[in-house]
């Protein structure tokens, strides 16, 4: 069985939003081409947890960082770190779709004229292999220049993930990225998530147990900014080690 190596480590990481100590002592690997879900009611942490990632907190003023987080075997907390690149490496799509208002093939070239090294003849490509990975290229090949805020909900989503897929990231991380579309949308989104895993390392923020027990291979329950447990998706659904994760996911809580 071929063993797949952690992609981001955090030891013992510690957030503060000024005096609010809003994570403590998280510890977990995520695993190289699989799938992590971060469950747990709102305001428990997950889409803080989720940022500290790619270093998005850094933008919400007082926060403070301690313990060691690292991607790739790169300490990502150090001030030498480079936050371009890092993003880069990390991609990042939310909970709604925020599409720019631009043409669908600007959305997907916006990203790349910060890196010079890509001439603008590879840009083409990069929209096609894009719109490819989230199985749009045959829809839209003949639109590019149609607005993006055109598009459905699901497909703007899409084009979301295509975006960050332009960056050739190595992790995507996904904040609850199906809350505003419909069920027939968001099993859509979940099997393209499934095809995504067979390149790239994927970390989602789920209020759904349902989403994160049919899509993901890991779970982290977060609760008051504490990780209660994290395992096997299958095993923490059929036989949780904690209470307080069991009486999540029958519905006591939460």
């Amino acid at each position: 069985m071929t063993t797949h190596p952690a992609v981001i480590e955090a030891e013992q990481v510690h957030l503060f939003y000024g005096t609010f100590h809003a994570l403590q002592n998280i510890s977990l690997s995520i695993r190289e081409r699989k799938i992590t879900a971060l469950i747990g009611p709102s305001g428990c942490g997950k889409s803080t947890l989720v940022r500290v990632f790619n270093r998005m907190n850094d933008l919400i003023e007082g926060v403070r960082i301690t313990g060691r987080i690292t991607v790739l075997d790169r300490d990502i907390l150090s001030r030498k770190t480079d936050l371009i690149s890092l993003r880069k490496t990390v991609g990042m799509v939310f909970q709604r779709p925020n599409p720019f208002p631009l043409s669908i093939r600007g959305n997907l070239t916006f990203g790349l004229q910060i890196h010079p090294e890509l001439s603008k003849n590879d840009y083409s490509e990069v929209v096609e292999e894009s719109l490819r990975g989230v199985l749009l290229w045959d829809d839209l090949k003949d639109r590019l220049d149609y607005s993006a805020l055109r598009l459905s909900l699901e497909q703007q989503q899409r084009l979301c993930i295509a975006r960050v897929l332009a960056m050739k990231p190595q992790v995507i991380l996904m904040d609850e990225p199906c809350s505003a579309l419909d069920p027939i949308a968001t099993l859509r989104i979940e099997e393209l998530m499934q095809e995504l895993r067979k390149n790239y390392t994927i970390v989602i923020v789920t209020h759904n147990m349902q989403q994160a027990a049919r899509a993901s291979d890991y779970t982290a329950f977060l609760y008051l900014g504490e990780m209660i447990e994290f395992g096997e998706t299958k095993t923490m659904f059929s036989a949780p080690k904690e209470k307080r994760t069991e009486d999540y996911l029958t519905g006591r809580f939460g």
